[in-house]
């Protein structure tokens, strides 16, 4: 708790004017690391702001309520994150860009998945926690009757051929005639609106729906700028749910989703370079 901390700020920025001096030679995952901290300090920042603006008034909820102490501070932490995560102050931006001489940029979020590079094929850099996982022997099988279809699409539209896979894998297990509650179709399991959006006119051709769903996550993969799980969030509830929320909805589903097509991916990867430690 902060406790009586006086704090007067007429210009928010000049209290990191001396930062760190330019540098671009900080990894993703540094970057990554540096936007949280950043993050972190302006919410803070606000805090100290907001208790020292409504001292006057006995907190948020005056004096006389039960618990008041307890949710002023829950209440002023939770603005506070809200302010900063949505950059009103602009403090994280300038102290981000004093300390890697870049802007900000969503590419690089505090979960620590780095962008997608451009580019056919490009391997991605994925840093998180998703433990490999290998699929069965079945859907490996049935996976491998597409694998030049995937090598095309992969080379269509600059995707990772191992995450159109894992996407396969996650979505039907490589059954081409699986049909979900929601009337999700075939290997990438689009619905009608999508495949028509996609320019595919038979959603049960294998052809059709892997290059059809590989366009669809290039897409996503462009429209969040890399970000993976971004991208996999969207291919799965939807891009408008991905920017109500600023981040990965807060859906079970989702957020498994997510973690099985990572954990294929890493599975995969890992099979092809020699380092597979599947569980």
């Amino acid at each position: 708790m902060i406790g009586n901390l006086e704090l007067k700020i007429t210009d928010p920025q000049k209290q990191i004017a001396n930062a760190t001096s330019l540098t671009d030679r900080y990894t993703d995952a540094q970057k990554a690391k540096i936007e949280n901290a950043a993050k972190q300090f302006e919410s803070l920042l606000t805090s100290m702001m907001l208790k020292s603006m409504t001292k006057t008034t006995d907190g948020m909820f005056g004096d006389k309520n039960f618990g008041g102490d307890d949710f002023d501070t829950i209440f002023q932490n939770e603005i506070a994150s809200f302010i900063s995560k949505n950059k009103s102050m602009g403090v994280a931006n300038v102290l981000y860009k004093k300390i890697t001489g870049e802007d900000m940029d969503s590419k690089i979020q505090a979960d620590g998945v780095s962008s997608l590079n451009n580019g056919v094929n490009s391997s991605l850099k994925i840093h998180d926690n998703a433990s490999p996982i290998a699929p069965s022997t079945k859907s490996m099988d049935r996976l491998s009757r597409y694998d030049n279809i995937i090598n095309s699409a992969s080379t269509q539209y600059g995707v990772d051929k191992n995450l159109i896979k894992s996407v396969i894998l996650t979505e039907s297990a490589a059954n081409e005639k699986a049909v979900s509650s929601a009337k999700a179709k075939g290997l990438m399991q689009l619905i009608d609106s999508t495949a028509s959006q996609m320019g595919v006119s038979n959603v049960w051709d294998p052809k059709q729906n892997i290059l059809g769903g590989t366009k669809y996550l290039a897409q996503m993969l462009q429209k969040f700028n890399g970000n993976v799980n971004l991208a996999l969030a969207s291919y799965n509830a939807g891009p408008q749910n991905v920017e109500k929320y600023g981040g990965v909805p807060p859906f079970e589903e989702t957020q498994n989703y997510i973690k099985r097509v990572m954990s294929y991916y890493n599975h995969l990867n890992g099979a092809e370079n020699g380092n597979d430690q599947s569980i």
